[in-house]
């Protein structure tokens, strides 16, 4: 009996030293983020060249932004930014009276900075118009504030973000400038994406297309206006910038053209595009460099909207930012800083009803089961989500408009 109590006092003893234990300490987002620095980040860095007091200096004091869109904290993913925005024709995009305040500084500064931008275009070839379209619309000119540090954007998002591998390699350049001396750590402010300075350059893009076009040992695109403008002429160049080609003219396409040639895997010769009855929609002759030249339909709003021929350089304005919105904004500001267009698209913007991202997705998800291609399920409506969606309109005897909208997401979502 006396056995057995003094088994239970021992027992009862174990238990309470468990229950006051402090329990261990639990690694937090911080935690885990410094540990990620050290065992990950430090070794692929250190493999770089980077040395250990830059890596240092970079990261000291640096916490994770854990509010940016589309991390996976603790096994959860946030969801991400603007995943259920509402999707409609981009009217929105060219609102008039953004791009009549942006093409009425770029005059300005067109004056004032009027040889320093003609050294530029006879070295890359770039006009100015163009220039400062991309100018405007990445930083307002240098006006807009770049509050975030890159450094911070981008290990955050190499650390928990859904496209690790590409902002670990962004992170390392972002390394690679400051071991280099190109800019110093307090001038490596950003967008939330990560993009530096005023032309809007993620790091890797700025080793391959900065350049010091003022002198000073320094390609300087935070505050040096002459490296900001070469800097976006060189990127031109550097993606293949023909001189003398326009980017592309709006066109009227008649209703015998299928939307669905639209793409740049579908280019048609200028003479192949006048014989099937396209036009001008401004009514003059296509510029003479179009002549012989392979063009390509542009339909950014399928049949609901303006239409475009376009040339190879509106790829390249492209590649700057992977969008045809924008490249097809910065083509339309150039132009009308240019003087060549007066106001705004022939044709207009026509409603086609509004859907959420995420009806767009689930659309691409259907597409894609019935084997069409619409280039990735992101919710977006790029080219090829566009083609797709004509093409099985075309199929099923519906007239190709080339654009989501709700009768189009119920017919697909039926059984």
């Amino acid at each position: 009996m006396a056995d057995r109590l003094k088994r239970l006092v021992f027992f009862i003893v174990l238990v309470t030293l468990a229950f006051l234990a402090p329990f261990p300490a639990q690694a937090g987002p911080e935690a885990d983020f410094r540990a990620w620095l050290e065992h990950t980040l430090w070794p692929k860095a250190k493999a770089a060249g980077i040395s250990r007091a830059v890596f240092d200096s970079a990261f000291k004091g640096v916490r994770p932004q854990l509010k940016l869109p589309d991390l996976a904290l603790n096994g959860r993913r946030v969801p991400k930014r603007q995943r259920q925005a509402e999707f409609g024709v981009p009217a929105a995009y060219f609102r008039e009276r953004g791009l009549r305040a942006l093409m009425s500084r770029a005059q300005r500064l067109w004056r004032t900075h009027r040889r320093l931008l003609a050294r530029i275009e006879r070295r890359y070839g770039v006009p100015a118009p163009v220039i400062l379209a991309i100018w405007g619309k990445e930083s307002h000119f240098g006006a807009a504030r770049l509050p975030h540090d890159a450094l911070r954007i981008l290990a955050t998002q190499a650390w928990k973000g859904r496209r690790r591998d590409l902002f670990l390699r962004e992170t390392l350049a972002a390394l690679r400038i400051l071991e280099k001396g190109y800019a110093t750590r307090g001038m490596m402010r950003s967008s939330w994406a990560g993009a530096l300075g005023q032309p809007q350059m993620l790091p890797s893009r700025y080793l391959r297309h900065a350049v010091d076009f003022d002198g000073d040992g320094r390609r300087d695109i935070w505050r040096s206006v002459p490296d900001v403008l070469a800097s976006i002429a060189a990127h031109l160049e550097h993606g293949g910038w023909q001189r003398g080609l326009p980017w592309g003219v709006e066109v009227i396409l008649p209703e015998t053209v299928p939307c669905t040639l639209e793409g740049p895997d579908q280019g048609l010769r200028l003479a192949d595009w006048k014989r099937r009855g396209v036009k001008r929609a401004d009514g003059r002759p296509f510029p003479r460099a179009f002549k012989g030249r392979r063009l390509y339909l542009l339909l950014p709003a399928g049949r609901y909207g303006p239409a475009f021929l376009v040339s190879d350089n509106f790829y390249v304005l492209k590649d700057y930012n992977f969008s045809d919105l924008y490249a097809l904004y910065i083509g339309h500001l150039a132009d009308r800083i240019a003087g060549r267009v007066k106001g705004p698209f022939h044709a207009p913007w026509r409603p086609a009803g509004h859907l959420l991202r995420s009806d767009v997705a689930r659309m691409q998800k259907a597409l894609v089961a019935a084997g069409y291609d619409v280039g990735g399920i992101d919710g977006l409506a790029g080219f090829r989500t566009r083609r797709a969606i004509g093409l099985w309109q075309t199929r099923h005897g519906l007239k190709p408009r080339c654009f989501p909208d709700p009768s189009l997401l119920n017919s697909l979502a039926r059984p």
